[in-house]
């Protein structure tokens, strides 16, 4: 349990940095969602989904190539050196590269050829860039103090400007990504001064070889994660308008429901959270284990442990959304997320189901990384990807925004199931799968009791918190036995 400590105490101290980034971030939601327009925060939408697509060529891998390899110490000076500056050229060409595309690109986000919010767009694909291989340092080094500092140091930035320029000088959604543009540059200085001692090492070409036959595999496998939470919102964008009616009414166009849907997505960010914060200390923790006779167990009551966790925000999130929705911004008076929004909240509990499964993808990640067979990951990925463009066209046609959601839920499950077996067989965790997905049914069903005791009259306050308290009792009793029949000796193989 010592270890379990120590991974907890790195998810913790990452988790505060990242709850209270996500929670001032998301302080955005209420100020977009009430100034701009369905359509406009649409545009918003695909903007940033472009960037997080982009981000997956921009990076090349070289995050998890650096942690892979950087915890070579005594090389570490030279590893940082060479990805550093292989990045900062190949990020400068791609920028360039995406300019010149921008007559093919600029209509598919909105935008017109030779607009400022495309420049603005590269820039932060730029500077994030450049701040990714420092962030990498900061986590391997445990210097989480450090990293919590800057990561919110870059929402409070972003977080103010968005309100000066948006409500101070009436920037309109330029002032969106301006503000982002400046957090960029700022946090990738911020970065760079704290680790500037690790740019005296010198220029390794076979480094930078190990790091790429390392880490382009990252780039199909990040593009199917990138599909699979992105790409519907491009779909529901290309929605016929007469489906559109069909199913939300004349008052509604794409646009519109593309910013529905995103603003909708956000309330799965609660999810998402203890899955990014798992993540970062995760990564470092099972490489730092790998070699350990009981890291099979360790890796096993993890995963256990991270179910208990995800089944509690689940139920949260899911019987509370409406009231969460209807929290009023002190000062703002703006909604949580504003009411012309609310269209879309029935998505809210397949997305965060859909979160849950990408965090077991991470647990199983797990047997990758140690036996360095990364190359299944752009299979896995890829193999998702697949199902979230076919479950997409399939789907959308006749459920909109709930075909998007399930999908994304579809998707993510096969992928969980795929890597845990590939991962089993190369690294044998006794994993309690039977368990993990007794919690999820148990949560699930939880939820949707909650609609039928609601039909006798009861308040729905004393309905939510006594089914939560209900569910996670249960939940308590599952993960306990599944804990405790963990085998205390396991050899991975």
């Amino acid at each position: 349990m010592t270890k379990l400590k120590e991974l907890f105490s790195d998810t913790l101290i990452y988790g505060i940095s990242s709850v209270l980034a996500r929670f001032i971030g998301y302080l955005l939601v209420p100020l977009h969602t009430a100034v701009f327009a369905e359509g406009q925060y649409g545009v918003i939408t695909l903007i940033f989904a472009a960037i997080a697509l982009f981000n997956v060529v921009f990076q090349m891998g070289m995050e998890s190539a650096y942690i892979r390899y950087g915890k070579d110490r005594d090389k570490a000076q030279s590893f940082f050196t060479t990805i550093q500056l292989f990045l900062l050229i190949s990020s400068g060409l791609l920028v360039l590269a995406v300019w010149l595309a921008q007559p093919a690109i600029a209509p598919i986000l909105g935008l017109q050829v030779g607009d400022s919010i495309l420049w603005m767009m590269l820039g932060i694909l730029f500077f994030d860039t450049l701040a990714i291989v420092p962030f990498a340092e900061l986590r391997l080094e445990r210097k989480s103090i450090s990293f919590a500092v800057i990561k919110t140091g870059n929402v409070v930035v972003n977080l103010g400007l968005n309100f000066y320029l948006i409500l101070g000088l009436n920037y309109g959604i330029e002032g969106v990504f301006i503000s982002n543009l400046i957090a960029s540059t700022l946090t990738a200085l911020a970065t760079t001064l704290y680790t500037l001692p690790l740019l005296k090492g010198s220029w390794n070409t076979d480094f930078l070889k190990k790091a790429l036959i390392f880490g382009l595999p990252f780039i199909p496998a990040g593009f199917g994660h990138a599909i699979n939470e992105l790409i519907d919102r491009f779909f529901l964008k290309s929605m016929d308008p007469a489906t559109v009616q069909q199913l939300y009414g004349p008052d509604y166009t794409s646009d519109d429901i593309v910013g529905i849907y995103g603003a909708c997505y956000k309330l799965a960010v609660f999810m998402l959270l203890i899955v990014q914060m798992f993540r970062m200390a995760w990564q470092p923790f099972f490489m730092r284990q790998s070699e350990e006779r009981s890291a099979p167990k360790t890796f096993s009551q993890t995963f256990s442990f991270f179910n208990l966790a995800a089944a509690g925000i689940f139920l949260s999130v899911a019987l509370f959304t409406e009231q969460i929705v209807s929290i009023k911004i002190p000062i703002l008076n703006f909604y949580l997320v504003d009411a012309k929004f609310w269209e879309g909240l029935n998505i809210v509990p397949v997305l965060l189901m859909a979160y849950w499964f990408q965090g077991w993808y991470i647990n199983f990640s797990a047997g990758i990384f140690i036996s360095e067979t990364t190359k299944r990951l752009p299979q896995i990925t890829l193999f998702g990807a697949g199902i979230t463009i076919i479950a997409n066209l399939t789907l959308i046609p006749f459920f909109g925004m709930m075909g998007s959601a399930t999908a994304t839920l579809i998707s993510y499950g096969a992928m969980a199931m795929l890597i845990y077996y590939y991962s089993t067989n190369a690294f044998r965790v006794p994993y309690k799968l039977v368990s993990g997905f007794g919690v999820m049914l148990t949560a699930t069903a939880t939820f949707y009791l909650k609609p039928y005791i609601m039909g006798y009259g009861y308040n729905e306050w004393l309905v939510s918190g006594t089914l939560l308290i209900l569910g996670m009792l249960i939940i308590l009793g599952i993960t306990y036995r599944s804990v405790k029949s963990i085998p205390d000796t396991a050899s991975a193989s």
